[in-house]
């Protein structure tokens, strides 16, 4: 199972910041300002390719009440879902009343404490952490989350010590490229219980016309045409601010573990309720992972051309960042479109899994880069030389050159979308990994030939040394 870390602390200090270091994204928001984040935040890390499920809190000041109140119990669950917690200080604030009564009611959850301090930029390390040590935590780790200091100590000696080990991850990637397991996803009442047992042909879940009806993940292993599947069904992931009760809470989290355990995704939306906020969020978390993807719209029959117009709009408008992905309009009641999902999926679970090699995808580069050359930055241009594979679930391409990584994330786009093409991969993102080579010439000073030592004595006999 992925390993769940939490960040709590009091306000602003700077949990938010270190939640985008570690996910290397801006998804958390982050300002001067205590009090910015209200709901827990949900991301997607790899260290060292081993994969983390990272959770951002609210922060705690203790005797809440109102909106902060439910922030707090936020955070509490947030704690209760962890594998770890790493309680995020301040170091140019010092030591507090508020972190002594945090770290008191940390301790009654039995749950591995890690002290990381930070803002340590531009003070006296030492001084700062001697405060810090009277609350008892064997493991104290200064950083600067802004900066990117002491995150790779963090990382080795913190978060690592948790993680599946590789031989497990590349384990758990054999198995999930055996055969299809799919998780169908999405917003509560949208009718994925009702799509699993029509996909089963049996009445083999719970269906309720009550939001929440499905509290855990559920595994069924079943056959199509003498091909086995893994079906999982997920709790609805609804907005965080809507979730209330403690047991839905952990729902969220089940979900997200269970896009991390398959390989392909489908996720279901709502016809006539259409795209919400969430769903765009849940989304971005399922391509971060990157896991395959097939979009049900669910609930077709019984609308209106007009509304299908409607609705086909909508989709086109808000979700051209996953056009890579098959979009089927189904009615899991009636069964109609359901067995095309199928297809999707094998093809999405193929595209994955599919099969390159150094010399074709470099050849393919040379391609790109001589229709489309990289742009100049600062007047120089970025050399890209050649390509090879890097992985699969999803296909990772590792492309070496210099100045790569100041390539733009537009020409990157542009490079994966060519791959996307010629490749022919239909249902599933590609990771590219910029690779830079070293200067050879880094560090040695240029050696004049002599007749460039004649040729400077002759510049400063006439016009003088330059001072």
């Amino acid at each position: 199972m992925v390993p769940v870390v939490a960040l709590v602390g009091r306000p602003n200090v700077g949990k938010s910041t270190l939640f985008n270091r570690l996910t290397r994204s801006r998804d958390a928001l982050v300002a001067d300002l205590p009090g910015l984040t209200r709901d827990r935040q949900y991301g997607h890390a790899k260290i060292e390719g081993r994969p983390f499920i990272i959770i951002d809190t609210g922060g705690i000041t203790g005797g809440e009440v109102g909106i902060d109140g439910h922030m707090a119990e936020q955070s509490k669950a947030a704690v209760e879902e962890a594998d770890i917690v790493l309680f995020v200080v301040d170091a140019r604030s010092g030591l507090t009343a508020v972190d002594e009564s945090l770290a008191r009611d940390l301790r009654t959850f039995s749950k591995p404490v890690h002290l990381v301090v930070n803002k340590v930029d531009g003070i006296d390390v030492d001084a700062a952490l001697a405060d810090f040590y009277s609350l008892g935590f064997e493991s104290v780790n200064p950083i600067a989350a802004a900066h990117g200091r002491g995150m790779s100590v963090l990382s080795e000696e913190v978060l690592l010590p948790i993680a599946p080990d590789l031989e497990q991850v590349e384990e758990e990637n054999q198995k999930r490229a055996r055969h299809p397991k799919f998780a169908i996803v999405g917003r509560p009442n949208v009718g994925k219980s009702t799509l699993v047992n029509r996909m089963l042909g049996e009445d083999r879940v719970v269906v309720f016309d009550m939001p929440g009806t499905t509290r855990d993940s559920i595994y069924i292993d079943m056959e199509r045409r003498d091909k086995p599947y893994t079906i999982i069904d997920t709790a609805g992931v609804r907005r965080r601010g809507k979730v209330r009760e403690t047991v839905e809470k952990f729902s969220v989290l089940k979900t997200l573990q269970a896009i991390e355990d398959a390989n392909v995704v489908i996720m279901t939306f709502d016809a006539r309720e259409g795209i919400a906020e969430q769903d765009l969020s849940l989304l971005r978390y399922i391509m971060d992972a990157g896991r395959s993807l097939v979009i049900a719209i669910n609930k077709w029959d019984g609308m209106t051309e007009e509304q299908k117009d409607e609705v086909k709009s909508e989709i086109s408008r808000r979700m051209m960042f996953a056009d890579f992905a098959r979009m089927h309009f189904i009615s899991a009641l009636h069964g109609s479109g359901v067995g095309d999902l199928f297809e999707s999926v094998d093809e999405a679970f193929n595209s994955a899994n599919v099969e390159m090699n150094a010399s074709k995808l470099t050849r393919e580069l040379e391609i790109a880069v001589a229709k489309h050359a990289p742009p100049t930055i600062k007047g120089f241009r970025c050399k890209l030389r050649y390509a090879h594979p890097g992985g699969h679930n999803p296909p990772r391409i590792v492309i070496h050159g210099n100045r790569t990584s100041k390539l733009p994330e537009s020409y990157q786009r542009y490079l994966i979308k060519h791959f996307i093409r010629v490749l022919k991969i239909v249902g599933t993102p590609i990771k590219l990994e910029l690779k830079e080579g070293d200067n050879p010439y880094k560090g040695k000073k240029q050696e004049m030939t002599r007749r460039q030592r004649l040729k400077r004595k002759r510049t400063i006999k006439k016009f003088g040394k330059k001072n």
